[in-house]
């Protein structure tokens, strides 16, 4: 007997494998764990070509652990940025949501220049 052809998605939908087994339940994803840290924010365009960067000085940790908070704080932001010799930097003057966010995942920061 041949098979009816399948033409649309709606009945590519409709199609069931009565052969696999069921998907485990997936394991979700750590949130990475903020040690509380003394931070500080600054305003900098040094070496820039006049383009304004955020700072992010002071973190103590390993240096997963401040990827990992680079990489939410540029999501939060939804900005660029890189981390260099310790630091996170953010492009552009973003102090007052970067502090807002700090301080909601418990950091202390303290708001440097300008």
């Amino acid at each position: 007997m041949k098979e009816k052809k399948l033409n649309a998605f709606e009945d590519l939908a409709k199609l069931t494998f009565d052969n696999l087994a069921p998907d485990p339940d997936p394991v979700p994803e750590a949130a990475p764990e903020f040690v509380p840290q003394q931070l500080e924010a600054h305003y900098s365009t040094k070496g820039r070509a006049g383009r304004v960067v955020t700072l992010i000085k002071g973190f103590k940790g390993d240096k997963e652990a401040l990827k990992a908070l680079a990489k939410s704080l540029k999501t939060e932001l939804k900005v660029g940025g890189t981390v260099k010799d310790n630091t996170i930097l953010i492009q552009g003057d973003f102090r007052d949501n970067i502090i807002a966010c700090l301080k909601a995942m418990g950091h202390q920061v303290k708001r440097i220049g300008g």
